[in-house]
């Protein structure tokens, strides 16, 4: 006997046009509305809303809302029913172009997740490392590559100890591993095999990108690609920047991004280790960012501090802080309203409504985060006195939580301002 598909029948509730949005909106409150099916009319002009039949008995409808349980003949599936996740479409054609050799084994070694810059697309370091993999040769690229919607692919590895946090990435696909990856509307390019770069830093891009710049000269001690140095020059309007990188594949692809983004004449480029830097007293504003610690950089940060002026230092370090139970409620940092305990020296108090605008944002600082901020704030300061032999003052201005970087250990910026005490 030949097979036929047995018709499907749905519940739903039918309702006149007019009261068809109130009903669903009482539906999807209620968490009673079927997804997986279309709105349908049906008989006398009405509109069908489907409905999960596993809980009709928790059904239940305001007075007001007319309408009757009825049957769906063959529903419509919704749109949400056909679309596949691209993860979905890469398991499903791996599994028709392994057959029956498909196993759990193989579907755990499928990635979940990956990033995607241009048409290259980046796989994490744990996927497709069981033996039946490599031994399927390019065919296995090629399929990967076609279901992610992506002309190459490559795969990340470990972080190589070099000190200079350079990846270790294989090309699985494709000739090179230059791409383009555009951020807060600036153009960043770069060779995944070569250089490293951050998402999880688009936050702290943004804020240095809206800081009040116009006219001040920046030194970076850690440029790599350039991820501070552009929002810098090209958002905040700096007038130029010292950039310093160690990595020579770093050092091309600032190159070429200060190029790309029309500022490479208000940017020198200083190939070498920053603690070597011959520069000094030249900077209204410094920015550190090396995790976990740029601790070794803080010298060289305030030797290059103008001298008559000083100017801001932008501090990135890893902190850990302990856990924080739900219900408790963290003080407000007493250095985002400027009291005596956080400023290293005698200056003038803030304004009260500035103290009041900070509060929300002091309300969610760790008290770890306001140690590790004054400690390094009074270590600033020791360092600009010996430097300079005259008094100077440090001043906190902010703390910026970047990411958590590990359980209970988070990147912060630490933005503090050190100005030299005039004599009278």
């Amino acid at each position: 006997m030949e097979a036929r598909d047995v018709p499907i029948s749905i519940p739903a509730l039918a309702t006149e046009p007019q009261f068809a949005q109130r009903l669903r909106e009482h539906l999807e409150r209620e968490q009673l509305l079927d997804r997986c099916y279309r709105l349908q009319k049906v008989q006398g002009g009405h509109v069908a809303l489907p409905v999960l039949e596993e809980k009709l008995s928790q059904l239940w409808l305001p007075q007001e809302i007319p309408c009757d349980l009825v049957q769906i003949q063959d529903p419509v599936p919704s749109r949400r029913v056909h679309r596949q996740t691209p993860a979905q479409k890469l398991r499903e054609e791996l599994q028709q172009l392994l057959g029956e050799s498909w196993s759990e084994e193989l579907e755990r070694d499928v990635p979940h997740a990956w990033q995607r810059h241009g048409d290259l697309v980046l796989l994490s370091e744990d996927s497709f490392r069981a033996a039946q993999w490599e031994n399927m040769g390019p065919v296995l690229w090629e399929t990967v590559a076609s279901a992610l919607g992506a002309q190459r692919l490559a795969r990340q590895g470990r972080v190589l100890p070099d000190g200079m946090r350079s990846p270790s990435v294989t090309l699985l696909l494709g000739q090179d591993g230059w791409v383009e990856h555009v951020d807060n509307g600036i153009r960043y390019t770069f060779d995944v095999t070569k250089c490293m770069f951050s998402a999880g830093n688009i936050r702290e891009k943004l804020r240095v990108a809206s800081l009040p710049c116009s006219g001040e000269v920046l030194v970076d001690l850690y440029a790599g690609i350039g991820y501070f140095t552009l929002p810098f020059l090209v958002h905040a309007e700096a007038a130029f920047a010292h950039a310093c990188e160690w990595n020579g594949h770093a050092v091309e692809a600032l190159r070429r991004n200060l190029a790309l983004n029309g500022v490479q004449d208000r940017c020198h480029v200083h190939h070498g280790d920053s603690r070597q830097l011959e520069l000094q007293d030249v900077a209204d504003r410094v920015n550190l960012g090396l995790i976990p610690s740029s601790e070794e950089g803080w010298p060289v940060a305030c030797r290059v501090l103008k001298k008559s002026t000083g100017g801001v230092l932008h501090i990135h370090h890893n902190v850990e802080s302990l856990p924080v139970p739900a219900q408790s409620q963290t003080p407000v940092l007493q250095a985002e309203q400027a009291s005596p305990e956080a400023a290293n020296c005698d200056g003038e108090a803030q304004d009260p409504k500035e103290d009041r605008e900070k509060e929300t944002l002091g309300a969610r600082i760790r008290p770890e985060w306001q140690t590790w901020a004054e400690a390094t704030a009074a270590r600033i300061q020791e360092l600009l006195v010996e430097l300079h032999g005259q008094l100077w003052c440090t001043s906190i201005l902010h703390i910026e939580p970047v990411k958590s970087y590990a359980p209970h250990v988070h990147h912060l910026v630490l933005d503090l301002e050190c100005r030299p005490m005039l004599s009278t």
